[in-house]
């Protein structure tokens, strides 16, 4: 999914009690933790963690969140990471979102991506992308809240998102179509 411009991001403050913090370092099995519980299709570990962030600690500590209950313990997680290079264009990338299902549906999703939208414009980045899979409607939802539209790239897209916005009873498919 891509958000044309960081412009204009609607800002939505955390709930009360609610934290934001960047990256520490030994934070690794802290993210393994909230990307395992909150989806089991993907095998999390440490090594995974070093394989998307290798040897970024200084860029970490100042691109990657974690959002902590009210006794600080990290529940939620994505990075303001970038892509330099998607079908030419320099790109912000919200990376590796996810939030531990006891916290899901209580507003934290929408202040942790306006944090990350607003840090990706702190660091120059004009455009975002994101990368999610049109089975997570709530995810989906949120990210065409934000004003980020589908990433058309063939026919497959089409089909798959006309469908995805019929779930989400959304007359419009509003994309983009970078590859052509």
């Amino acid at each position: 999914m891509i958000l044309k411009n960081l412009e204009g991001v609607p800002q939505h403050p955390l709930p009360e009690g609610f934290s934001l913090r960047f990256y520490k370092p030994a934070d690794e099995q802290a993210w393994v933790n909230i990307h395992k519980a909150a989806d089991s299709t993907i095998e999390y570990s440490v090594d995974l963690f070093r394989k998307e962030f290798p040897g970024e600690s200084a860029l970490l500590e100042e691109r990657q969140y974690y959002l902590c209950d009210k006794i600080g313990t990290p529940i939620g997680t994505a990075t303001a990471w970038f892509h330099s290079d998607y079908f030419g264009l320099d790109y912000g990338l919200v990376h590796w979102v996810a939030i531990v299902p006891e916290y899901q549906g209580k507003g934290l999703s929408k202040p942790l991506m306006s944090a990350v939208c607003m840090r990706l414009k702190e660091l120059g980045h004009s455009r975002a992308r994101l990368a999610t899979s049109t089975a997570r409607l709530p995810a989906v939802n949120l990210y065409l809240k934000l004003g980020f539209v589908p990433d058309i790239q063939n026919e497959k897209d089409v089909t798959a998102w006309r469908f995805v916005m019929s779930q989400l009873h959304r007359d419009r498919l509003e994309c983009l179509m970078l590859g052509q």
